[in-house]
C-alpha cells in the first residue's frame, strides 16, 4: 500500500483490481483492460490528510468486452476489496492499448487480404511491414461501422533488416479493422506511387559511415553524491519538495510543490502534468487526411514511455525511478528507469563585478525529472526542471522520425510539406501539448491576472515617449476563460494570491511566462477543431474540479466535440474565478513547418515555458546559494586574461555507465 494517498498504484494493486472485478462481475479473456489508475482522493481531503491517518486507496478501471463493446468504468475499494462502483458508459471508445497495437501488427501479417494487396505491388515479405494502426477522429468515420472499435492502418516497409521501419510508405493504401475482432472490413487501394530511392537510413553502419571520434570526453562526476534526498516518492532538492506520480495517461505526475522560504513551507502548486498532446497534419490528401492523433487521450504517454537505461538519455549521478502499469488483462508490466532523477549545472545563476570587491557568483544548480517516450515514428523527451531562484521549466524535445510521403513524379511539389528526398515530401504538421498547472499560490484562493505591458501616449508629462506601464485584465469567470497570448504586448498570466502581500504590499504571485504558442489556425467550421476546441486558445483558466482532468474529453478516441466533458462543458456554467481554486491549462508545442534538415532523423526540436515567482518572495530567493569551492573551478593561470574556467558539471557522453543496486552512475 502506499504511503502517501497520492502515491501511484502499485502492481500488486494492478492485480487485485483485477481480481476483484473477476469475482464480482465475471470479468474474463473476453475483456479488455482500457487502462487502471489511482482513483485520486479529493484535493481537500489529501491536503487535510497528516502522517499517520488512514488512507484510502481506490482504483478507477475502465474495460470493455470485446464482443459487445460495451464500456464499463469501475471504481474498486482495495482497502475492502469491495466494488464501490460499475458503470456502463454508452457511446464511447476507450484509449487504444500497446497489446492491441502488436496483436493487429501480427494479424495483417497473417491476412490472405492483406498479402495479397501487398504482393500486387511486389511487397512478397510481410515481415519487412510495419503495420501502424492509429484512431480515428468522430468527423472521417465511415457511417456504417460507427459503433465500431476501429482503426486504420497506415503501411511501411524497411528497406533492410534492421532498416528504419518508416523508410517507405506503401502511398496509397490504408486498411481499416475492427480491433475487437481483427477483422479486416475493407483495404482501401486509392493509388501506387511506388517507392522512391530515398536516403532513410540513420545508423551508421546502415549507411556505410563511421561516426567521428574528434570529440574528448566530458565528465560529470560529484565525488560527494547528490544533493538531493528521495524518500518513498517524495524528493527534496535545495528549497524544494515535491513528490512524483506516474500513470498510463499523463506519464509523469508531479504532486504538492513547496518551497522552504527561509524555514516556512510555502506551497506553489498542487498538481502539475500534461493533459492532452494533439498532433493535426494539415495535409488533406487520401495519406494524412485521418492523421489527427491524441497522443494521450487516445493512447497514454504513460504507456509509451521507455526505459532510460537504454541509451546515454541521462548522465552524471543519476537516480532512476521504475514505473508500472497494467496490461490490457489488468496485469502489471514494468517500465524500468522510467523516470531519471539528477542536477545540472547551468551557467551563472548571479554575478556581479565590483572594481573594489572584485567578482560575487554563484554557479546556477538546477534540478531535473526527466521521462522519454516513443510514440511511434516520434519521440517526446519530457523534463521538469526546478531551479535555486523558485523558477520551475518545462521543457519538450521532439525528435524521432518525420512522417514522409512519395510523390506522384520527379519535380512535383507539395503546396502542404517540404520535399525532403526523391519525389518525397514531409507533411506540415502541429504537436499541440496542453499542460494542466494546478497552482495553488500560497494556498488554494488564488485569482488569475493577464498582464500587458503597453506604451503610453506620448503627453506633457511624457514629452519622449518613453514611459511603458503594464496593465492587467482580471480573469474573473469561467465566459473569459480563454485567453490568446499576443505578442505586441508581450503577454503574461499571473496567478495571485489576493489575500498575502509581500513585504511591499503587492499580492504574491507566480508568473506563467508563455513561450512557444501558436496559433492553431483552423477555419472555425473545422471538425478538427470542434472535437477539441481546447487547442483555439493559449490559455483556459478553470475552476478546480477534482473530476475535470482531461480537456479534450475523458473518451477523445472516435469522439466528434467535448461537449460531455471536456473545456467546452467544463466552462459552460461561467463559475467565479476570482478568489478561488484555480487551474491553468497552457497549450504549447511545435508549428512544425518540416526542414530537409529534420530528415532521415530529426535533431530534437526544443520548446519550454516557465513558471516564474513575481513577488512570492520579498528579494531574490537565491542570496544565501552555495558558493561553488574553488577546487571546483580551475584557477586563473598567471598572465591570462580570464578568471576561471568552468571545469566540472559537464555531461560526458562518451560511454555507458555501471549501475550499482541502487541505479546511481559511478565512475
Amino acid at each position: 500500500m502506499g504511503a502517501h494517498p497520492l502515491d501511484s498504484l502499485t502492481g500488486e494493486e494492478f492485480s487485485r483490481t483485477a481480481a476483484v472485478l473477476s469475482r464480482e462481475h465475471g470479468v474474463d479473456a473476453g475483456w479488455r483492460y482500457a487502462s487502471i489508475i489511482l482513483q485520486e482522493p479529493p484535493k481537500t481531503a489529501v491536503k487535510a490528510w497528516r502522517d499517520g491517518d488512514p488512507i484510502e486507496r481506490r482504483a478507477l478501471a475502465v474495460l470493455w468486452k470485446k464482443q459487445t463493446n460495451e464500456v464499463y468504468e469501475a471504481v474498486v475499494d482495495l482497502n475492502s476489496e469491495s466494488v464501490d462502483s460499475w458503470t456502463h458508459v454508452p457511446g464511447v471508445t476507450p484509449n487504444f492499448t500497446l497489446d492491441e497495437y502488436h496483436d493487429c501488427d501480427h494479424a495483417m501479417k497473417e491476412n490472405a487480404d492483406v498479402k495479397a494487396a501487398l504482393a500486387r505491388r511486389g511487397i512478397h515479405d510481410v515481415d519487412t511491414v510495419l503495420f501502424d494502426v492509429w484512431t480515428y477522429g468522430g468527423a472521417v468515420i465511415p457511417e456504417q461501422w460507427r459503433d465500431r472499435r476501429l482503426g486504420w492502418i497506415d503501411l511501411w516497409m524497411k528497406a533492410m533488416p534492421g532498416g528504419n521501419p518508416y523508410a517507405h510508405p506503401v502511398s496509397g493504401l490504408k486498411i481499416i479493422v475492427d480491433m475487437n475482432t481483427l477483422e479486416v472490413l475493407e483495404i482501401e487501394d486509392h493509388h501506387d506511387y511506388g517507392m522512391p530511392d530515398v536516403d532513410a537510413e540513420y545508423v551508421p553502419e546502415l549507411r556505410g559511415i563511421t561516426p567521428r571520434e574528434d570529440l574528448k570526453p566530458l565528465e560529470i562526476v560529484q565525488p560527494d553524491g547528490v544533493s538531493f534526498t528521495v524518500d518513498g516518492t517524495e524528493i527534496r532538492w535545495q528549497n524544494w519538495s515535491f513528490r512524483v506520480g506516474f500513470n498510463y495517461r499523463e506519464g509523469p505526475v508531479i504532486y504538492q510543490v513547496a518551497f522552504d522560504d527561509q524555514g516556512t513551507q510555502r506551497d506553489v502548486a498542487y498538481r502539475l502534468s500534461f493533459a492532452e498532446m494533439i498532433v493535426p497534419y494539415r495535409d488533406s490528401s487520401f495519406d494524412h487526411y485521418r492523421r489527427t492523433a491524441f497522443d494521450i487521450g487516445e493512447w497514454g504517454l504513460g504507456y509509451m514511455c521507455t526505459s532510460l537505461e537504454l541509451g546515454c538519455d541521462c548522465l552524471g549521478e543519476i537516480t532512476y525511478l521504475d514505473a508500472v502499469l497494467p496490461d490490457t488483462a489488468g496485469q502489471p508490466w514494468e517500465i524500468k528507469n522510467a523516470l531519471c532523477l539528477h542536477e545540472e549545472d547551468n551557467a551563472v545563476l548571479w554575478k556581479h563585478v565590483d572594481p573594489d570587491t572584485g567578482a560575487e557568483v554563484r554557479r546556477q544548480r538546477r534540478f531535473v525529472l526527466s521521462a522519454h517516450a516513443t510514440v511511434a515514428n516520434y519521440e517526446y523527451l519530457i523534463y521538469w526542471r526546478f531551479y535555486q531562484d523558485g523558477n520551475i521549466e518545462c521543457e519538450v524535445r521532439a525528435t524521432g522520425i518525420m512522417v514522409s510521403t512519395p510523390m506522384e513524379k520527379q519535380g512535383d511539389a507539395s503546396a502542404t510539406g517540404t520535399t525532403i528526398d526523391l519525389r518525397t515530401y514531409a507533411p506540415f504538421h502541429q504537436h499541440f501539448l496542453v499542460a494542466r498547472l494546478d497552482l495553488d499560490v500560497d494556498g488554494d484562493r488564488n485569482t488569475v491576472v493577464e498582464s500587458d505591458s503597453v506604451a503610453a501616449p506620448i503627453t506633457e508629462a511624457n514629452p519622449l515617449g518613453l514611459d511603458l506601464n503594464t496593465v492587467s485584465t482580471v480573469v474573473e469567470s469561467e465566459a473569459q476563460s480563454g485567453r490568446t497570448f499576443s505578442w505586441e504586448r508581450q503577454r503574461s498570466w499571473k496567478v495571485t494570491n489576493p489575500d498575502k502581500l509581500n513585504a511591499w504590499g503587492a499580492p504574491v504571485a507566480y508568473k506563467l511566462v508563455p513561450t512557444a504558442s501558436f496559433p492553431a489556425m483552423f477555419d472555425e467550421s473545422s471538425p478538427i477543431l470542434t472535437r477539441n476546441p481546447v487547442i483555439g486558445n493559449t490559455l483556459w483558466v478553470t475552476k478546480h474540479h477534482d473530476t475535470e482532468m482531461w480537456p479534450a474529453g475523458d473518451y477523445p478516441t472516435q469522439s466528434v466535440d467535448d461537449s460531455h466533458n471536456g473545456m467546452s462543458a467544463w466552462i459552460a456554467d461561467d463559475e467565479r474565478l476570482v478568489d478561488e481554486d484555480v487551474v491553468l491549462w497552457y497549450v504549447f508545442g511545435i508549428h512544425h513547418i518540416t526542414r530537409v534538415e529534420d530528415w532521415p532523423i530529426m535533431p530534437a526540436d526544443t520548446i519550454s515555458f516557465w513558471l516564474k515567482p513575481f513577488g512570492f518572495f520579498d528579494r531574490n530567493p537565491s542570496l544565501d546559494a552555495p558558493r561553488t569551492t574553488s577546487d571546483h573551478c580551475a584557477p586563473a593561470l598567471p598572465g591570462t586574461a580570464h578568471d576561471e574556467h568552468e571545469h566540472h558539471g559537464h555531461e560526458h557522453h562518451g560511454h555507458k555507465h555501471d549501475h550499482d543496486g541502487h541505479g546511481h552512475h559511478h565512475h
